[in-house]
Parts: structure tokens; C-alpha cells; sequence
């Protein structure tokens, strides 16, 4: 497989754990009265706002995408529908945000909405991926040649995962960093959320795997 497939397999796990996080959050507030922490949501959101919508789609429609019809007329349905979900991927952050919004301003009266919400959006994302991973990505291996791959890869190389690992530096670990300490268990290291379960054992270790940082090999 490609190292530039690998990369986005890779991207994809990162993005399916902060999806599932968003969904935990929600589904502790349903089952244990644990208020959803804004400031932990906020994080996830800036994630896929920042890193999913502005760089790992953009390296989808930019350079694999426009590769695989040029080698694949299968493939062409497909990428359209795939390239509208992205078009329309930043207006959903947006709404989620406002959902949040409402739910931070309303509190309980605004939970429904807003988990219904969060419920929607990580529906379709996990939608968009499958049919990423099931359709494109093995036409992708089947159909492109060396010299696109090679091209495609050097497009790749500046480009990085917040939550795969090295440090750089950048912002990029402050933020993985952020999600890891503010989230509660367990999810991350942060503290309780009040109204869950005081009778819990102290817990040890690391935080749950999807938030694990990968570390450079």
C-alpha cells in the first residue's frame, strides 16, 4: 500500500476517535447525568475544523481524488458525491457550534437538540469515511501508478496529524495535548465531571486508545 493511503488511513482512525469522544460526552449526559464540558467539545470541534476540513480534505480533492479520474471513470460517481459532503463539511461544524452555543446558554432544555445533533453529524462523517475507505481508497491502490503515487506522496509531506505523534513544535501537539487534559475519563486525564459516579475507583494509566499519541518510529 502506498504511504500516502497509510497516511490517510492513519488520519481517519484520528478523526473516528474524536468522533467517538464527541458521541461519549453526549452519551454520558444521557446515562449519567454527566454534563457535556464545553471547553473538551470546543477542542474536538477545532480539531476537525482545523485539521480535518482544512487539511485532510483539501489533500483528498486536491491530489488523490483528481489522480483516481483521471485512471478510474468508476470512480467518478462517487468522488462527486464525496466532494459535495466535503463542500458542505465546514457549514456542518458550523452548526454544531451553534447547537453547542445553545446548549451552553439553555442547559438542560437545549440538550436534546444539541445531542441530536452531535448524533447527525457523526453519523454522516462516519458515512463519508466508509465509503472513502470501501470504494476509493481500494480503486486507489488497484488503479494508480508509481508516478502518481510519488506525486501525490510529495504533496503529502508537509502536511501532518495532530493526533499521530512526533513533535513539531507547532500548535498542532498544544492541541492534542489540550483534548488529552481537559477530557475526562475515559476519554483522557482530566477531572471528573460533576454528577458522575463519585464511587469509581481512581483510575490509572492512559487515556482511552482512539486518544493514545502515536509515537514517531
Amino acid at each position: 500500500m502506498a504511504n500516502a493511503l497509510r497516511a490517510l488511513y492513519s488520519e481517519h482512525r484520528s478523526i473516528a476517535a474524536v468522533l467517538h469522544g464527541m458521541q461519549y460526552l453526549v452519551r454520558e449526559q444521557r446515562s449519567r447525568d454527566r454534563s457535556v464540558d464545553p471547553r473538551v467539545f470546543r477542542a474536538m470541534l477545532y480539531y476537525l475544523d482545523v485539521f480535518a476540513e482544512r487539511e485532510h480534505h483539501p489533500k483528498e480533492e486536491d491530489f488523490l481524488f483528481p489522480a483516481l479520474r483521471r485512471r478510474s471513470p468508476e470512480a467518478v460517481a462517487v468522488l462527486d458525491e464525496l466532494g459535495r459532503e466535503h463542500e458542505h463539511g465546514e457549514r456542518s461544524i458550523r452548526e454544531l457550534e451553534q447547537a453547542l452555543l445553545r446548549y451552553e446558554e439553555g442547559g438542560e432544555r437545549e440538550f436534546l437538540v444539541f445531542a441530536a445533533a452531535v448524533e447527525r453529524y457523526v453519523g454522516h462523517y462516519f458515512e463519508h469515511m466508509r465509503k472513502e475507505e470501501q470504494l476509493v481508497m481500494p480503486l486507489a491502490e488497484k488503479t494508480l501508478t508509481a508516478a502518481d503515487w510519488s506525486a501525490i506522496e510529495d504533496a503529502f509531506a508537509s502536511h501532518r496529524d495532530p493526533l499521530d505523534g512526533a513533535p513539531t513544535g507547532d500548535d498542532y501537539d498544544a492541541l492534542f495535548t489540550r483534548i488529552v487534559n481537559l477530557a475526562p475519563a475515559p476519554i483522557g486525564f482530566g477531572p471528573a465531571v460533576a454528577g458522575g459516579d463519585r464511587s469509581a475507583p481512581p483510575r490509572r494509566g492512559r487515556p482511552a486508545s482512539g486518544f493514545r499519541k502515536r509515537r514517531a518510529r
